[in-house]
């Protein structure tokens, strides 16, 4: 055998060696059957995991058809978050709960090693490209990858995963910050991203303290909601899954979408702010369901307003086939436009929403509806087991002014209170019009002008009530004397028949 003398000559046949071998390899691929490839690389890892002492997990994002994200690998994430901000050499960012720090956590293809009870562990963050020749826009799949020594399988699979698990959630509680979510427009490529939400940061801060409500009325709430997100070991032994139904119902300015951030800021939940408009049908709506988390509050605003989905049940009435050709006349240029822009979701696919099978996929949600005009809604969508307790926030009462009060001008009392709650027994205002009257409009606005504002707006609903009643009246009387006439004129033509009878 001859040895090569020199670095040239080392490297050359090397060169020669490595080239040799990729020849060899790409002649196999291309004439060897992918049955054989596939048979022999089966065995070939068979043999090689004799002599190969270390053992891989594998943590995915997502499982199946990508319908839910893993709780196990965001709680790998929140526990190598710890770990990787001392070791990892590149490492990503995400603002904390308080929003004035980092946490940081491993950036892709990053590796760390983790002790525990004298054993080492090494973790490398991966993820797998989708093909470059694919025909449809995929996105690529992340996961955790564990390695460790077969020695301590036993150890690992049993204590140290459930001490991972553990620890990851206790983070992600401590880190956890609320988020505003809302659904995108559907289109024929959503099924491909990685999620059908979009959120912000949720920062509103209205409290129940803060809510313009009678403390009575306002105590049940409260009550109610802490119950609820207490009762899962009650939930489960009923059989019903860990939801409820909120309908909040009354005249536009009476703080329903108010309540719903109160409700989220005390229980310190999610809130996911559902356009129906926007969803394609009732399959997209699953999905949306399902990729919610716990911990949330799902709402759907202006029910009556998001889809033609009142009436639904009722029986179509009776055309007759000119009027049918005519309207199908109109459609005809409508039908391409609305084909694509159009929601195909039903009042079926809603209902199977709220309580469907679907609906268990995740526990501790509630489902919140709000509504102007609650008699418009269908029987079947606010039932009881689907809107468990419905809620009327109706006109300011003199109660819920001084909660303003407070809040706005920082008074408990004052000699004009007692003029305006008279006024207030007298007329209606909603809560966001004595807001509005409250508010200082310049520096010079101290708490008397702010309230002499108020008792103008009442004097001013008072006189448009007065008015009202009046013009109702006078329509009731012009009415009345109308149908006088015509009852006098009918009499006068039925006394006239006879004579004409006659001759």
């Amino acid at each position: 055998m001859i040895v090569p003398q020199t670095m040239t000559e080392m490297w050359a046949t090397m060169g020669s060696t490595i080239g040799s071998f990729m020849f060899v390899w790409a002649i196999i691929h291309q004439y060897c059957p992918y049955e054989v490839r596939l048979y022999f690389g089966k065995y070939t890892q068979r043999i090689t995991s004799f002599f190969y002492p270390y053992i891989k997990i594998s943590i995915h994002e997502y499982a199946g058809d990508r319908l839910k994200r893993s709780e196990a690998y965001a709680a790998v994430e929140a526990y190598l978050s710890i770990n990787s901000s001392k070791c990892a050499k590149r490492l990503k960012a995400e603002m904390a709960k308080d929003c004035s720090n980092l946490v940081l956590s491993m950036d892709e293809y990053e590796r760390v090693k983790d002790e525990f009870q004298g054993i080492q562990v090494w973790w490398v963050s991966s993820k797998v490209m989708p093909p470059l020749q694919s025909m449809y826009p995929q996105q690529e799949r992340r996961y955790y990858r564990l390695t460790f020594h077969k020695r301590y399988r036993g150890v690992i699979s049993e204590v140290y995963l459930k001490h991972v698990m553990q620890q990851g959630k206790e983070i992600r509680v401590r880190n956890r910050q609320r988020k505003l979510y809302t659904n995108g427009s559907g289109n024929k490529w959503q099924i491909y991203k990685q999620t059908m939400w979009n959120h912000i940061v949720f920062e509103h801060p209205a409290t129940f303290e803060t809510l313009a409500m009678e403390p009575a009325k306002k105590q049940e709430i409260i009550e109610d909601l802490v119950t609820f997100s207490k009762s899962k070991d009650f939930y489960a032994r009923i059989g019903k899954a860990w939801k409820r139904g909120y309908l909040l119902y009354g005249p536009p300015g009476t703080g329903k979408s108010t309540m719903i951030a109160a409700m989220a800021n005390l229980l310190n939940y999610d809130v996911y702010d559902l356009e129906l408009t926007a969803v394609k049908d009732n399959t997209e709506l699953r999905k949306l369901l399902i990729e919610t988390t716990s911990k949330s509050i799902i709402v759907i605003e202006d029910i009556d307003c998001s889809l033609e989905l009142t009436g639904q049940r009722n029986k179509k009435e009776e055309k007759s086939p000119d009027e049918e050709k005519e309207k199908s006349e109109k459609e005809t240029g409508k039908e391409h436009h609305t084909e694509e822009t159009s929601s195909k979701v039903t009042l079926s696919g809603l209902l199977n929403f709220i309580d469907g099978i679907w609906s268990a996929s995740g526990g501790e949600r509630l489902i919140v509806f709000t509504t102007n005009y609650v008699e418009k809604l269908d029987p079947a969508l606010i039932r009881r087991g689907r809107m468990d307790k419905h809620i009327e926030l109706s006109y300011c009462s003199f109660e819920a002014f001084k909660v303003l009060s407070r809040n706005y001008l920082r008074l408990e009392a004052h000699p004009l209170f007692d003029k305006i709650e008279s006024l207030m027994k007298e007329t209606k205002i909603t809560p966001a019009d004595v807001a509005e009257s409250l508010m200082p409009k310049s520096p010079l606005d101290d708490a008397e002008k702010c309230l002499s504002h108020l008792i103008q707006a009442l004097d001013e609903a008072k006189e448009a009530k007065a008015a009202t009643e009046k013009a109702d009246k006078d329509a009731s009387r012009l009415n009345a004397q109308a149908a006088t006439k015509a009852a006098e004129g009918r009499a006068k033509e039925d006394a006239a028949q006879p004579q004409e009878n006659s001759h």
